[in-house]
């Protein structure tokens, strides 16, 4: 098997290529690890949310997650709260100090995909959206299966 063509190496290669382009901006910028800009980014419109489903929003581990929200937390961007329906479990919402930083640097991602999808026409973008979702759901189905 050539490794090059082998189609979950491309994609695990095109993933990392655009995450590390995009997180020069927070990275650099605003001193964000990639996993904290996925929890503020996830927070962003969730209002609060259990850890378990900010873990699934993110597509994160558990350690990389709780680190992530420790480090937002002590930096004041984000807040911890007791479940009430859960008493070892928490809530985090974002602070105002994390939505205005959310909010600073949503511009500066957004302007770099938009270069990166630029090299599609749209008829391009519309075949990629909906390959996408069809590998998707077929990855879902296989993961259902076992």
């Amino acid at each position: 098997m050539d490794i090059e063509q082998f189609f979950p190496y491309r994609i695990a290669v095109l993933a990392e290529a655009v995450s590390q382009s995009l997180a020069q901006v927070y990275r650099e910028r605003f001193g964000l690890t990639r996993d904290e800009w996925r929890v503020l980014a996830a927070l962003a419109d969730a209002g609060k949310v259990k850890t378990a489903a900010l873990i699934e929003a993110t597509t994160l581990e558990k350690m990389p997650v709780s680190r992530a929200v420790a480090r937002l937390a002590s930096d004041g961007l984000i807040e911890r709260l007791p479940d009430p329906d859960d008493g070892r479990g928490q809530l985090l919402r974002l602070l105002p100090a994390g939505r205005a930083l959310y909010a600073k640097v949503v511009p500066m991602v957004q302007a770099r995909q938009e270069f990166l999808l630029d090299a599609l026409d749209a008829d391009e973008r519309a075949v990629l959206d909906r390959a996408m979702a069809k590998v998707l759901e077929r990855a879902r189905t296989l993961r259902r299966q076992g």
